[in-house]
């Protein structure tokens, strides 16, 4: 049933032409002195009317151009009163009409009254040139009446036409509710999506913008603006809610396993992508276009909304951060928490509103990055708290290094962030003895004629080199092999130096000169490899040694074939077993020690053979010819534990 706006409320309006009362609800009476305002009746052609309408609004701005003039001050109850009776008829006309559709099917007529309501706003700002007879009184009260009764039409109707956005947020079915959040975390946001919210018509917006330009130079820019703060906020929660957004508590995370809490942080994420790239700048166009010719007043009502929802918003990291402590694993979600809340501010001014706005943020993003840093330097308490005193089988690449390296290389697919976070990081620990550690520290790196000019995270990334590689090396020395430990020193730094070239941040923050230097590291455990293992090798078939009195002796040339035999036996047995896993280390290994063995031995072969004294002694002792020596050697480091025997390890 429609309200009947007719008598409803009144506002009384002193000798200075201001209203008594900020709100529209206010009941203040009139004195008419016992006359009704007159009313239309229906049966005026529109057209006349118009007409009529016009006439009386040029002779209104005639009369308030020569108000100082005594002649036109006597003239006021004749200029305004056929206005008041017109605009009061118009008034009644729009009253029985269904409410967001009062306006709009008359554009001329409408256009012509929210003409003449700017024309008694005025009237009423120059209360005070008015003369003081009884006449100009009664005119200018029944102005304060007709007036207030058309804010009240337009309040009603502006706020029938905002609430109409209701039906847009209920022809979209949800979907059953899946998490806290219900969003799928491939959901993408397109411009569909942007242009059904919010769902106003052009008319319609033409029509709030009229009424918001005629209340607020009315003087009701308190009520116009809490009616369109308190339904779009309304419309906005709801469209929140429509994308499964709803509020979790600590309490909440407290309960949730790992598994769950990715989904609602992916979820979160999706959310807030979707606020800031359709739903802030769809409500900023509509609040632009509401408000057209105030556009200060239309960017503080765009950002009371807009803090409103991100302080919503923030609940949920601010609850993710004091509530757990997270494995290093779970940097990455926090990471693109962080990157998320970045984008989270629109471009909404720089008052004291848009401040606090951004201070809330990011003070909730302060607390995400430290609890990013606090999670990233658990990688360095889990490398030095693994103590295991079993060594990795056959020298392979330790699932330390593995964990840690993979760990740096995806870590630094989010570089520039990380930067940031460890760069608001050391600023904040101020003056404290840790930042003069790392300070000193970094100086040290910085002078080091290997490292790159360093930041904060490449300073922290240099320390969980250093932590790795002394945690390597502590663990060579359970290898009771000495070749073994090296193939491991190998395997480990190999596999280290090939992550790092495979990642170019990594790369850019260790420094050329770094990686020269890990280059020359395995070269050494290349050489200590083949002095542990073959040296022995290459003593048997040394051509010192086999004189006895100027001639060769056959019984130390009968030893020397047999333990080369024995030691080449084996090393074979064992070390086909071993494990070099990159294929280029494996090839660069079985090249030089062939280019060592082989050599020696088909020359050994060559000048000593002949000394054996029968091909049956030649049989027993030479077990292998070149050719062989070579095909046995590419059988090294596979893996294979086919051949596998007792063994050192």
């Amino acid at each position: 049933m429609e309200k009947n706006l007719n008598g409803e409320k009144s506002g009384n309006f002193s000798r200075n032409g201001k209203r008594r009362s900020k709100s529209i609800s206010d009941n203040i009476g009139f004195n008419f002195d016992g006359q009704e305002p007159k009313v239309f009746d229906g049966h005026q052609n529109p057209l006349e009317l118009s007409l009529e309408l016009d006439e009386i609004l040029e002779e209104i701005d005639q009369f308030i151009e020569n108000l100082t003039c005594d002649l036109y001050k006597l003239k006021a109850a004749y200029c305004i009163e056929p206005l008041l009776e017109m605009v009061d008829s118009r008034i009644a006309t729009y009253e029985p009409k269904e409410a967001s559709a009062k306006f709009g099917q008359h554009l001329k007529e409408d256009a012509s009254f929210f003409e003449a309501l700017i024309r008694i706003s005025r009237i009423i700002n120059n209360v005070t040139e008015f003369p003081f007879d009884s006449d100009a009184t009664f005119c200018i009260n029944r102005a304060g009446f007709v007036h207030h009764r058309a804010m009240l039409l337009l309040e009603y109707e502006f706020r029938a036409l905002l609430d109409n956005s209701k039906c847009q947020i209920e022809k979209t079915p949800k979907t059953p509710k899946q998490s806290f959040f219900n969003s799928n975390q491939e959901t993408q946001y397109d411009s569909k999506t942007e242009d059904e919210f919010p769902s106003f018509s052009a008319e319609a917006i033409a029509i709030m913008n009229q009424i918001t330009t005629s209340m607020i130079f009315a003087g009701y820019e308190p009520e116009c603006c809490t009616v369109y703060n308190s339904l779009r906020l309304k419309a906005l929660d709801a469209e929140l809610n429509k994308q499964g957004f709803e509020n979790i508590n600590m309490d909440d995370i407290q309960r949730m396993n790992w598994e769950s809490l990715g989904g609602e942080i992916d979820n979160w994420i999706n959310i807030v992508r979707y606020c800031t790239k359709n739903l802030f700048p769809a409500e900023g166009k509509l609040c632009n276009s509401v408000f057209s010719e105030h556009p200060l007043i239309a960017q503080r009502l765009l950002l009371d909304l807009v803090t409103s929802l991100t302080l919503r918003l923030l609940n949920f990291p601010n609850a993710l951060v004091l509530t757990k402590q997270y494995s290093t694993e779970k940097l990455f979600k926090f990471l693109d928490i962080y990157e998320t809340l970045s984008f989270l501010i629109p471009d909404v001014g720089d008052n004291s509103r848009a401040q606090y706005l951004i201070a809330e943020t990011s003070v909730a993003q302060s607390r995400v990055g430290e609890a990013a840093v606090n999670i990233f330097c658990q990688l360095e308490n889990s490398i030095k708290n693994d103590n295991g005193r079993i060594p990795v089988a056959s020298g392979a690449v330790h699932p330390l290094t593995r964990y840690t390296m993979n760990y740096l290389k995806y870590a630094c697919e989010y570089k520039d962030t990380l930067e940031r976070v460890f760069q608001q990081h050391h600023e904040m620990l101020g003056s404290t003895r840790q930042k003069v550690e790392e300070q000193e520290s970094m100086r040290a790196i910085e002078d080091d004629d290997w490292s790159p000019k360093t930041s904060p995270l490449s300073m922290k990334i240099l320390m969980v080199m250093d932590l790795l590689d002394a945690n390597i090396d502590m663990k060579s020395k359970l290898y009771r092999d000495p070749a073994l430990r090296y193939i491991f020193l190998m395997n480990n730094g190999r596999y280290i130096l090939e992550k790092i070239k495979g990642s170019t941040e990594i790369y850019e923050m260790m420094g050329h000169s770094w990686s020269r230097k890990r280059k020359s590291d395995l070269r050494q455990y290349h050489k200590n490899y083949q002095r542990e293992t073959w040296s022995k090798v290459l003593q048997c078939i040394n051509h010192e040694g086999l004189l006895m009195n100027g001639k060769v002796s056959k019984a130390i040339l009968k030893e020397r074939f047999k333990n080369f035999n024995t030691l080449f036996d084996e090393i074979l047995k064992t070390q086909s077993t071993w494990v070099v896993s990159d294929e280029q280390l494996q090839s660069e290994l079985r090249v030089s020690i062939s280019a060592v063995v082989i050599p020696a031995y088909r020359s050994f072969l060559g000048r000593f053979k002949s000394y054996l004294d029968s091909s049956r002694q030649t049989e027993k002792y030479v077990k292998y010819q070149p050719e062989d020596i070579e095909g046995l050697i590419d059988q090294l480091f596979d893996g294979n534990t086919t051949s596998m025997g007792r063994r050192r390890i």
